[in-house]
């Protein structure tokens, strides 16, 4: 009998492949990358229902492509690839759906506001404020701070997932943190 949660990724895409161990082995990479796909998603897109469905279709999207998936890149930056992309596709969505052309910034103020209707919300903690203060970068930086602060992500892992060079994702970091900083001074 397998301990399927002790075989590394190599070794369940292995079984996926296969017909008899396919759905064991999906279920087992589903387990093991859930819960951080379900907070990178959530991050930027603030509400859980949006984020259930976004994560709903990144799993339909890997399942479907799984079997082409050719092992170039590690299999956790493909999944946070797939990931990032249905999430921005989502927000660009978002944006279109708006009957009204919103700028960059009645953007970022526009998910502030949804921060704020979240249950639990508390502007007085700590981490409520850095949130307000994520939501009102652009969309690039946003996804950057978060891969980097949050999911601890290399830059080089960064560039595979993004697509973007190691030097602007740095460069895109900094800016970020700077205006958090000085989001958070003006409170």
């Amino acid at each position: 009998m397998t301990d399927w949660a002790q075989l590394d990724d190599a070794s369940l895409l292995a079984a996926f492949k296969k017909e008899a161990t396919k759905e064991r082995a999906f279920s087992e990479l589903i387990r093991r990358y859930q819960e951080r796909l379900y907070w990178h998603i959530r991050r930027m897109v603030v509400h859980h229902e949006d984020t259930n469905d976004i994560l709903q279709n990144v799993f339909i999207k890997v399942w479907k492509n799984l079997a082409e998936f050719r092992e170039e890149a590690n299999f956790y930056t493909w999944l946070y690839r797939i990931g990032t992309n249905e999430t921005l596709t989502y927000l660009d969505q978002q944006k279109r759906r708006s009957s009204v052309t919103m700028s960059e910034d009645e953007e970022g103020n526009g998910l502030a506001n949804r921060l704020k209707a979240e249950q639990g919300y508390d502007a007085n903690k700590i981490e409520w404020k850095l949130q307000q203060a994520i939501q009102t970068l652009p969309e690039k930086q946003r996804v950057v701070f978060n891969l980097r602060y949050y999911d601890e992500m290399p830059y080089e892992k960064m560039s595979e997932v993004l697509g973007t060079s190691e030097g602007a994702l740095k460069a895109s970091y900094h800016h970020a943190v700077k205006k958090i900083e000085a989001f958070l001074k003006e409170l």
